[in-house]
């Protein structure tokens, strides 16, 4: 009976080890930790361009991968597409920003 306990601990355990192993990062996947932070860093990078009253939120896009946030649309000005990375810099969390925005 003794051994039987031990074996199911051991497949208990190896399961357990697993999904944790499942649920790390790789270089193009990110773990369910990583996507939720990413989320909110995006959801506070909208709000900040959305509260800037020189640009316009509904033309640029955002993205964000392991930190990383990534600007795209169509601006009217070079300063617009300036001023969005600035603000996007600044936001808690973001360890870069890469610029794809465009201006028409």
């Amino acid at each position: 009976m003794n051994n039987f306990v031990n074996k199911i601990m051991g497949i208990f355990l190896a399961s357990i080890m697993l999904s944790i192993v499942g649920c790390a990062s790789t270089s193009k996947q990110e773990s369910a930790g990583e996507y939720i932070d990413d989320t909110v860093i995006t959801t506070k990078v909208k709000a900040a361009i959305v509260n800037e009253p020189t640009l316009k939120a509904s033309e640029i896009n955002v993205e964000t991968f392991k930190g990383i946030v990534q600007l795209s649309g169509f601006v009217a000005d070079p300063g617009s597409a300036s001023k969005a990375v600035s603000v996007s810099s600044g936001v808690k969390g973001v360890k870069s920003v890469k610029n794809d925005i465009r201006v028409k």
